[in-house]
């Protein structure tokens, strides 16, 4: 992958200082899946905490009808809000919508389980009373909640950390005129960093209005990595069909939404064939492979089944630590550099099975059978893949997911060249965050990867599950991953 130049970055301060608001950092910005994601979490954890003290208060004792109360109410509360979109940043924004748009949720809820709780024929009395405990507590603990988080977005937002950091391709009169509109619209969802054009000044001028050209179209995917951009606008005239191909082609392996400006366009569509910022219409092209919602839920799926994973696992964890220090001398545990989401460097966590002088930490040399490096206790652990428990931990610090593309060592390479060398494309497997297991783990193509085929089809794999994702296609490869460690072909 070719380098950023140097000077992007210092352009890009340049340009900041030249903007109405300010341009966070790349280093600085705020996940909007992560604060969606903390919503989520806290209301299930409000509404679960709220009715477990009110039970306790009313009744002193659980019963069944209890405990699968207080495991269906968080669940149907989120997905009533989820279903009415109270779970974006926009809508998070204002904490009285929020406010009663909880104490909604929660007395369909609560009054729906109070309703059944009656036709079943139990004592209301006793009922009603926990129930008005149970909403009185959950709503006043959202509610607070809701006022902070309305309070922290808004100050996220005036230093420039929450919205969609956005290039520009283009330039000349469209992109002038399209970035007018913009201006126009009052959005405040989305922040311009720059242009990118590959004619010269004198066809393309090197400012646009308030924003200055970073780059030629060869800097693109370098820049959007580096400086995390979320959406990249196409303002090139529809004539130029040539040129827009080759911008696609070098993006679609990038976690970034693209639009093509239909500003002006002789092409006429339904309006639901668009999408817009402010009043301004846009002709989708690629979307990231999860939304906002998509991404927190599979963060909170994570973090929970990765804790109690590990605390489940935590004798087998220690059993197998003490039998690696046992065997040879060194540490149980050892960091190898892949690549993890967006291609940034991750250190992933995993039990050593080689001699302390002999680990390979960037993968420059595949393990093969009855390879001299690994240890005794090594072999047995590659073989039934417990060396890659300890990813949990990179799980919980979410460098790493359950299930997602394997993460695979820098310099690893296939038939003697190295991966991004062999498959075409390769890069876009990185477009989501990588996972322990995967889809192509559970059908087969795991283990050594010395021939171009075995990396081809793995990679063909990842895309598969990056195109086809869902939170059931997760739960299904998890379900299907310890079939496929007895019954595959494991590492050596």
């Amino acid at each position: 992958m070719r380098a950023a130049p140097a000077s992007l970055s210092s352009v890009s301060a340049g340009v900041v200082s030249s903007m109405r608001s300010p341009v966070a950092p790349a280093a600085r910005l705020v996940s909007q899946p992560a604060v969606i994601a903390f919503v989520l979490a806290f209301d299930v954890a409000a509404i679960l905490i709220a009715g477990v003290a009110s039970r306790l208060r009313a009744y002193e004792a659980f019963d069944f009808s209890a405990a699968l109360a207080l495991l269906v109410a968080p669940a149907c509360v989120a997905l009533i809000l989820k279903s009415r979109w109270f779970y974006t940043i926009a809508s998070l924004g204002s904490a009285v919508h929020q406010i009663l748009a909880a104490g909604v949720a929660l007395v369909a809820v609560l009054g729906g389980l109070l309703l059944a709780h009656v036709l079943l024929g139990a004592d209301i009395v006793p009922a009603r009373a926990w129930a008005l405990q149970w909403l009185a507590g959950a709503w006043a603990m959202i509610a607070v909640s809701r006022l902070a988080v309305s309070r922290l977005l808004a100050g996220w937002t005036r230093a420039g950390r929450l919205a969609r950091r956005t290039v520009i391709v283009g330039g000349g009169k469209p992109t002038f005129d399209l970035i007018e509109r913009l201006d126009r619209s009052g959005s405040s969802a989305i922040q311009i960093l720059g242009i990118f054009d590959d004619r010269d000044k004198y066809r393309s001028p090197e400012q646009v209005g308030r924003y200055a050209k970073l780059g030629k179209f060869e800097d693109l995917e370098a820049f959007c990595r580096e400086q995390r951009v979320d959406l990249l606008i196409i303002a090139l005239p529809t004539v130029a069909e040539e040129r827009i191909l080759h911008v696609l082609k070098m993006l679609w392996v990038l976690p970034i939404d693209v639009r093509i400006a239909a500003l002006g366009s002789k092409l006429k569509l339904r309006s639901r064939a668009y999408n817009y910022i402010g009043d301004v219409p846009f002709l989708p092209v690629f979307d990231k492979p999860m939304n906002d919602w998509s991404v927190a839920l599979k963060a909170i799926e994570d973090r929970l089944i990765a804790a109690l994973g590990l605390i489940v696992l935590s004798p087998l964890l220690a059993l197998i630590a003490v039998a690696v220090k046992l065997d040879s001398r060194g540490p149980a545990l050892f960091r190898q550099q892949r690549y993890g989401f967006n291609n940034e460097a991750i250190g992933v966590y995993k039990f050593r099975s080689m001699y302390v002088d002999q680990c390979d930490a960037n993968a420059t040399r595949l393990v093969t059978r009855g390879d001299p490096r690994v240890t005794r206790v090594g072999a047995f652990i590659r073989k039934t893949s417990l060396d890659e428990l300890p990813q949990l931990f990179n799980v919980l610090k979410g460098e790493l997911s359950l299930v997602g593309p394997r993460p695979h060592a820098m310099q690893a390479k296939a038939d003697g060249r190295i991966y991004d060398e062999v498959v075409e494309g390769y890069f876009a497997r990185h477009k989501v965050k990588p996972g322990i297991t995967g889809w192509a783990q559970v059908n087969g193509w795991r283990g050594e990867t010395d021939t171009l085929e075995k990396i081809e089809q793995r990679v063909a794999h990842d895309i598969h599950y990056i195109e086809n994702w869902s939170m059931w296609l997760d739960l299904r490869i998890l379900f299907l991953t310890p079939w496929s460690l007895v019954t595959g072909k494991n590492a050596f």
